[in-house]
């Protein structure tokens, strides 16, 4: 599904080569290590919540994020690079649905 969050960002989301400045993986899929929900919530608790499961794991641990609004879709990614983790991944799999993959630094 193709979605735009704004003049910087690519046409499509689900692309991984540069997704609203943030560095993308060209690594294949992985299996995530843990997975949160956060469907119902909205910024800023997405990320703060991504912030805190990130923190309880690993260095090289991959986290899915399941997010359900386009706001925080845009902000958690950045908000997790910024932090200095990984994005993997970043895609819209529902037209309110999606998932963030992060490896943890």
């Amino acid at each position: 599904m193709t979605t735009a969050f704004g003049a910087n960002a690519p046409e499509a989301v689900n692309n991984r080569e540069n997704w609203g400045g943030i560095r993308m993986s060209d690594q294949k899929e992985q299996k995530a290590d843990r997975t949160v929900d956060l469907l119902s919530e909205v910024c800023p608790y997405t990320f703060v919540k991504s912030k805190l499961e990130l923190e309880q794991m690993e260095t090289g641990q991959i986290l899915q994020i399941h997010l359900g609004n386009s706001e925080s879709a845009s902000n958690v990614p950045r908000s997790v690079d910024l932090e200095g983790h990984e994005v993997l991944s970043v895609d819209q799999t529902e037209p309110s649905h999606w998932v963030v993959t992060v490896r943890r630094a």
